[in-house]
């Protein structure tokens, strides 16, 4: 099967984190099959080539390509930036939806490890290619968060270099699923929607990699209460975010597993968002 002559995204370069598995895999089928270029950005080479080989094949797009990228290193996420800044290809689509949960641990650079991956490697990664993508205007960003966020409780920001405090991880998730939201408002708030519109999502309780390090007990019990969604399903939001026409009007919003836009947190304030924003600019900026 081969992409449509009139398919959507003729002519768009789309960039996946974590793209070789999940709900990664799912979306960057999707935007393939509607004719995207996309990078697959992702840790591994070994596990991404068979899935580039596998999307090729049930969309007919060969119109991909493997970017290394580590989250939980933020010299990685600097490489992985550069070479895409080199390549001086435009990128219009930029789906952050990598990440972990039900895990505990510390990044590479000392910072708690949901926190350092789900957030502050997206931030990182997604602001040194602002200036590429505000070049390929329009572009829309898209930040992979959870219903998860709303269990936070509060973001102390003073707090978040250490590993790992709770016993799966699953507090410290859900604070960095805030930070999803926020950054994705202050984000925003930055540039006009005509030029640059993002969107945060959550794609519903998803069986996906993301919890592949819960421990089995936990694990057990979440599914036994969670009727879990497939990746594809689990997908649809970050495709509708990527690709919905006319929404741009949004930008800042969250859409829940049915694409429809929700409130979020009360934490999620302006001035929290602005506040994150500044913090993490200042624990990424160069040495």
């Amino acid at each position: 099967m081969t992409p449509r002559p009139d398919a959507q995204l003729n002519g768009r370069v789309a960039v996946v984190t974590g793209a070789n598995t999940g709900i990664g895999r799912a979306t960057a089928t999707e935007l393939a099959r509607r004719g995207a270029t996309v990078v697959l950005a992702c840790r591994s080479e070994a596990k991404a080539t068979p899935v580039i080989t596998h999307i090729a094949g049930v969309t007919g797009n060969h119109r991909l390509s493997f970017l290394p990228l580590d989250l939980a290193d933020l010299a990685s996420v600097r490489a992985a930036a550069a070479t895409l800044l080199e390549s001086e290809e435009p990128v219009h689509l930029l789906v952050n939806n990598a990440g972990i949960a039900g895990q505990r641990g510390i990044t590479a650079d000392g910072f708690e490890l949901a926190f350092g991956v789900n957030h502050l490697g997206h931030f990182l990664f997604t602001t040194l290619l602002l200036d590429r993508l505000v070049a390929s205007a329009p572009v829309r960003v898209v930040n992979l968060s959870s219903v998860s966020h709303f269990d936070a409780k509060a973001l102390d920001l003073d707090d978040v270099q250490h590993p790992t405090r709770s016993y799966v991880g699953l507090r410290e998730y859900a604070v960095s699923k805030l930070c999803n939201v926020l950054f994705t408002q202050e984000l925003a708030s930055r540039y006009d929607p005509a030029v640059l519109s993002a969107f945060a999502v959550h794609p519903g309780q998803v069986a996906s990699d993301v919890w592949r390090r819960i421990p089995a007990p936990v694990a057990a019990v979440y599914k036994r209460v969670a009727r879990m969604k497939t990746n594809e399903e689990g997908s649809r939001s970050s495709v509708y975010a990527a690709t919905a026409p006319d929404i741009e009007a949004e930008s800042g919003s969250y859409y829940d597993q049915d694409c429809r836009r929700r409130e979020v947190n009360p934490l999620a304030t302006p001035e929290l968002a602005a506040e994150l924003w500044d913090r993490s600019a200042a624990w990424t900026a160069p040495a």
